[in-house]
């Protein structure tokens, strides 16, 4: 995969339109604050010492007495882990590049000398090399409700499964106020803990896009500029005081 390099906002507008054309409402990105970071899933970032079957029966102990009403499925769960901070077979994408671009920038003074990396992922062709794709819909991205087409990706189907599945492209209702500000998407990893970036003819829906050390903060301040902030993209209460700070 050739590197290309971004040095300001008009650069990777270049960059998307000389790859994707002038139309790329089927491309999803994710932002990295380390280029050497490979595009895995919480859970499979390390040897976890407790099963994902066990993290759920934990979480749901503890979080059902929290809910007006549980999740209706273990996507559903999955889902709401993530959310909260769990590692999970999930892994986020954001529909646009400027947030994806943010959260790869927004850490640049804990990573002062590390290059950043936006990834471009074209969610449709990643499914098709899992084989996922619906014979009359040549955009077809199935949802976590879809379970006839994804159930091999539910928990309890994964425990017992004897079948390795390539990762996939999926879609979750945007039920609260931060996966909205967000865009968010999801690749679903199975039992391998193969990286997306280092799957088999990545080069079929994978490109990627380096900004430089020096060359962060300017195109952070640049988002800055357009009105991209952590209260944007985290519309909580615990964003807003931090977002006040730095405006003084």
């Amino acid at each position: 995969m050739t590197q290309k390099h971004i040095s300001s906002i008009s650069d990777l507008i270049t960059h998307l339109k000389a790859d994707f054309g002038d139309t790329n409402k089927n491309i999803w990105y994710r932002g990295q604050s380390d280029k050497s970071w490979d595009l895995m899933p919480g859970f499979y970032r390390g040897n976890n010492e407790i099963s994902e079957s066990t993290l759920l029966k934990r979480f749901k102990q503890s979080a059902s007495m929290l809910l007006d009403k549980d999740p209706v499925n273990s996507f559903s769960w999955m889902f709401l882990m993530q959310h909260y901070g769990l590692p999970t077979r999930l892994l986020d994408w954001s529909e646009s590049p400027l947030i994806s671009l943010y959260f790869a920038l927004e850490s640049y003074e804990k990573y002062p000398d590390t290059d950043a990396i936006l990834w471009c992922l074209k969610p449709t062709e990643l499914n098709n090399e899992a084989n996922i794709k619906i014979a009359d819909e040549n955009n077809f991205i199935p949802s976590f409700d879809d379970d006839d087409i994804i159930g091999s990706y539910a928990i309890e189907s994964v425990i017992s499964s004897r079948v390795r599945m390539n990762p996939i492209a999926t879609i979750a209702t945007r039920n609260n106020p931060r996966i909205q500000a967000q865009q968010g998407v999801f690749t679903i990893h199975h039992q391998d803990r193969i990286a997306i970036n280092n799957l088999p003819n990545k080069d079929n829906f994978l490109t990627s896009y380096i900004i430089c050390s020096n060359d962060r903060s300017n195109v952070l301040s640049e988002l800055k500029t357009l009105g991209f902030s952590k209260f944007s993209l985290f519309p909580e209460l615990s964003s807003i005081s931090e977002h006040i700070k730095q405006g003084f």
